[in-house]
């Protein structure tokens, strides 16, 4: 018998009640509900996966959901008075007026690439080890072994400074498998930046006088490729713009502070932070660019630097944005909020408070365990009526070593009230596809 423990609750103080569901008393309704359980889609039991009209083969690193493949093509960022379109375009001013070139903006923008890149594109070709963390099958969306949905936009640097761009702007969706809460969501967008400098760019009159390149040592400080002076000259640079960005975006009031961070293709790294609210929030990564990665690229002498930062994040954080999911709905109500001329003293206001629905699941775990493939699970059933699973438990058996978890399920529906019903009947849904699908053995009492 399973147990699940439920409770409704209302943001509006209304009532709360906790109910507990047993199998034996809900016999005829899980028997129903069972026999409407199926796989996860009969896409997934075929050898082949089509997205955007191309079609690859299916092989053991396969992870790719059809929730998730929905979601290609979307393109939230590119919707007029989205707000993730809102603050591309004001990222995208401050870069067209700080920087021009005989009148033009220097930077160029690019916010239409496919996501679908190579795995070579998306690790090797910004020096990501091959055993690095972030290549995991656990985190990452991959179609086949050669084929992924790209983690970061930072899979297209190679090929766009192959093209002989100099400074542009990228724009894009990205997916991770991940956690489901209010600021986790497996498709999010980034935004990408990188400026090269010729040695004429960087040292302006004083260029003659100056090395940029060296065969030196590795420090804390630089590569061994730069000299101290350029390192220092281009950090500067980096600092300085990023710090102007994110004032156009919160006001020039705003405070800012930098610290040491590691990226795989930039070094020295470095994470900007903003005190908002009385706290550091971090907005953005960035760093002076490995020289393998430019001279790999092109054949002139160029050093420069790159950043990424998550639109979501700064949106939640400028127009107030309480969940992540938000950014997914077709509802009128959150979409008219941002259709005005002006943008800048926006704020989200809820226009629903509608109950939600907690479920408990607990379950022994069987060797290998991945937790995104349960979310990944839950989500795929559940899709945006699942608003948070979170692990309330964790022990591990004295005699038998095995792992047992209980994950909260909280649903709830931006749009209506879900009923206990149909929230019952997704969870049962999971419990169900979970012993399936990831051989968990879902506890008796």
């Amino acid at each position: 018998m399973f147990l699940f423990k439920c409770k409704m609750t209302s943001l509006c103080r209304m009532p709360c009640n906790v109910f507990t569901l047993f199998v034996k008393e809900q016999s005829k309704y899980f028997k129903t509900n069972i026999r409407r359980c199926s796989k996860l889609s009969t896409n997934e039991n075929a050898s082949t996966v089509t997205i955007q009209g191309q079609v690859f083969q299916r092989d053991d690193m396969t992870t790719l959901t059809p929730k998730i493949i929905e979601k290609v093509g979307r393109n939230l960022h590119n919707q007029t008075n989205h707000p993730l379109y809102l603050i591309k375009q004001q990222i995208i001013n401050f870069f067209y007026n700080r920087f021009r070139h005989l009148g033009s903006p220097l930077f160029s923008v690019y916010d239409n690439i496919s996501p679908i890149v190579t795995v070579d594109a998306n690790f090797d070709s910004v020096l990501t080890p091959k055993d690095h963390v972030s290549r995991k099958k656990g985190d990452n969306y991959y179609i086949n072994k050669d084929y992924m949905l790209r983690a970061h936009t930072s899979a297209h640097q190679s090929e766009l400074v192959k093209s002989g761009l100099d400074a542009f702007l990228l724009a894009g969706d990205v997916y991770r498998r991940d956690h489901i809460d209010a600021s986790h969501y497996p498709v999010f967008h980034q935004m990408e930046g990188v400026r090269l400098y010729s040695k004429n760019q960087l040292f302006g009159d004083n260029s003659n006088n100056t090395l940029m390149f060296e065969d030196g040592q590795r420090t804390a400080e630089k590569q061994q490729f730069h000299t101290l002076q350029a390192a220092k000259t281009l950090e500067f640079e980096l600092k300085t713009t990023l710090e102007g960005c994110v004032q156009e975006l919160f006001g020039t009031d705003i405070e800012t502070n930098w610290i040491d961070a590691e990226f795989p293709f930039t070094h020295p790294s470095w994470e900007l932070e903003i005190k908002f609210q009385g706290e550091w929030l971090e907005v953005l990564g960035s760093g002076i660019m490995e020289q393998e990665i430019i001279s790999s690229a092109i054949n002139g002498q160029k050093i420069g630097y790159a950043f990424g930062l998550g639109l979501e994040r700064l949106a939640m954080i400028l127009f107030e944005i309480p969940h992540i999911k938000l950014f997914w709905t077709d509802d009128k109500r959150f979409h008219n909020q941002f259709m005005v001329e002006d943008t800048t003293s926006v704020k989200f206001q809820p226009y629903s408070k509608y109950p939600l629905l907690i479920m408990d699941i607990s379950y022994w775990c069987p060797p290998g365990y991945e937790v995104n493939d349960f979310h990944d699970l839950v989500r795929n059933i559940g899709g945006d009526l699942v608003e948070e699973v979170a692990l309330i438990d964790e022990f591990v058996h004295p005699k038998t070593k095995i792992v047992s978890h209980c994950n909260r399920i909280t649903y709830r529906s931006m749009e209506r009230t879900l009923t206990k019903d149909e929230a019952s009947h997704i969870h049962w849904k999971i419990a169900s596809e979970a012993e399936k699908i990831l051989n968990i053995e879902v506890r008796k009492i």
